[in-house]
């Protein structure tokens, strides 16, 4: 859960400067933010976040658009290309390697105990399929509601389904814990 929290800084981060300064500033704020989250990763950790990464690089080109056209619209379309990267990489997982993602994401933390390979491809499922939904979801919103409510949405509404979600995934894995 703190890992979560620290992923969601940026986030934060950009809410706050929306509500106080605005989109434009905000932009700016979230590239900021997201590159010292790397940077703060690399040091600390000793090695790169494959994930920080790929929101810095989206962030920087969709919320570089922003800056540049003066538009909004592309920053909106920022966390739906996120999410559908880290879907279809989910997706993929299934055809390549020996594991899927969530799998070696999560191993380490089951102290040895080991689920069957079904169970570990259903949850690589639906980890998947709802980060394409929230993608979808996400623009949806940034086309049919306003700046302010989407930057709600995306501050409220996402974090609450990543706790949601990621704690119906815990219940789920708790049947097969002894």
């Amino acid at each position: 859960m703190l890992e979560l929290f620290y992923d969601f800084i940026p986030v934060l981060l950009f809410f706050i400067a929306f509500k106080v300064y605005g989109i434009y500033v905000a932009t700016m704020v979230g590239i900021v933010a997201t590159a010292l989250q790397v940077i703060v990763t690399r040091l600390w950790k000793k090695k790169l976040d494959r994930k920080q990464l790929i929101t810095f690089f989206v962030f920087v080109i969709f919320g570089g658009m922003t800056l540049y056209f003066h538009n909004p619209i592309f920053v909106k379309w920022k966390p739906s290309i996120i999410f559908w990267i880290f879907g279809t990489v989910f997706l993929l997982s299934h055809v390549f390697g020996k594991k899927v993602i969530i799998q070696r994401m999560m191993e380490n933390m089951l102290d040895g105990k080991s689920l069957p390979p079904v169970i570990w491809k259903r949850m690589n499922l639906s980890w998947a399929f709802f980060f394409l939904i929230l993608g979808t979801v996400n623009i949806f919103i940034a086309y049919h509601f306003s700046t302010d409510a989407w930057v709600n949405f995306k501050f409220y509404g996402i974090l609450g389904l990543l706790i949601v979600f990621s704690i119906l995934q815990a219940l789920c894995l708790s049947r097969y814990m002894v």
